[in-house]
């Protein structure tokens, strides 16, 4: 067995090129079109994709919803404390971050505001807490009030539209993350590439600390993914049959959408949790192209691309967009990846 390091995918960035504000309209962002058989890369604007579909193609989306979950509350002692939801387990119980957690002990009562607390009920094998809230109405509608949208670490300047890291698309709310591919389509391309032939689907992947979670080991297949919860329609398991038996190609718009996919594939539940984990050796069942984002240095995002288009040519791709001056990372550019090697 090849060993796989860590350092194997590792990059440098200049930090100018990670994208801190969306670009408007959606579509208006670079795509780096990538064939890994021809080896091939090319140039052109995100509202140019349906050039490179064919009638009949099925587009997969996620079509998660991003909640306000970050809260800010009060310890017992007064000290500040940040909660960030990750999954939610019941009607009352979620699984969280918290910071300061060295802090935060099984039993400790959390307040953030008079309308809602929640008490620490045990610690997860991730260093979060599990949380079991307190209060009188609809949490939903609390939360949106008291909530904030969160932004990744690396963007610094403030959103002005929360709806911006948003897709158009969003149904089911219960992401800690934007599925930040779907970012830049609009509802004109939607209708475009619908009435030109190609067919939408949607799964629902509810992006948690598997997605983001930082790689910590020097070999990745050391590495242990979060479960996150995952569900699949009936129609899009019908489109996908259908696509499949007319030899076009089912294409995953995010790397949530792919997870979700060859997750169904691996063990044919169309509901669950799934704590898959893509990287060069994995054999894809279901997606033959994807649309995506540039991806932070030795994420198990940037693995699971270079197990779908080869980790060299992925990397020289992500060298010439450094060049070309490409937008990185959640509001970044996108590129197209037209087939699997």
């Amino acid at each position: 067995m090849i060993t796989i390091l860590l350092s194997d995918f590792d990059y440098e960035l200049p930090e100018e090129l990670i994208a801190q504000r969306p670009v408007e309209p959606r579509n208006s962002s670079r795509l780096m079109v990538l064939d890994p058989i021809r080896q091939s890369i090319s140039h052109h604007k995100f509202f140019e994709l349906q050039k490179f579909l064919e009638p009949g193609d099925a587009l997969i989306f996620n079509d998660t919803r991003v909640i306000p979950a970050r809260l800010i509350g009060q310890r017992p002692s007064g000290g500040r404390v940040e909660l960030f939801l990750l999954r939610q387990l019941d009607a009352t119980h979620w699984q969280t971050l918290v910071k300061p957690g060295r802090k935060i002990v099984e039993g400790s009562r959390l307040s953030f505001g008079d309308e809602l607390s929640c008490t620490v009920i045990e610690r997860t094998d991730f260093g979060g807490r599990v949380v079991e809230f307190h209060f009188d109405g609809v949490f939903e509608e609390i939360l949106d009030r008291l909530g904030q949208t969160p932004l990744p670490p690396y963007i610094h300047e403030t959103l002005d539209d929360a709806e911006r890291y948003q897709t158009v698309y969003n149904r089911v709310r219960g992401s800690a993350a934007a599925p930040t591919a779907g970012l830049h389509f609009t509802r004109a391309q939607l209708d475009e590439l619908a009435d030109a032939g190609i067919n939408l689907g949607f799964v629902t992947l509810h992006v948690g600390l598997g997605t983001f979670r930082p790689v910590r080991v020097d070999t990745i297949e050391d590495h242990k993914m979060h479960e996150e919860f995952y569900s699949i329609p009936q129609s899009t398991v019908e489109l996908i049959n259908q696509t499949k038996k007319s030899n076009r190609r089912v294409i995953a718009v995010g790397t949530t959408s792919i997870r979700t996919l060859e997750s169904f594939a691996r063990d044919g539940r169309t509901e669950g949790s799934t704590d898959i984990f893509i990287y060069p050796g994995f054999k894809f069942k279901l997606v033959d192209a994807l649309i995506t984002n540039f991806h932070l240095p030795k994420s198990t995002l940037l693995m699971l691309i270079s197990a779908f288009a080869g980790r060299e040519f992925i990397l020289q791709a992500y060298r010439e967009a450094i060049r070309e001056r490409y937008r990185f990372f959640s509001f970044g550019d996108a590129m197209f990846i037209e087939a699997r090697i």
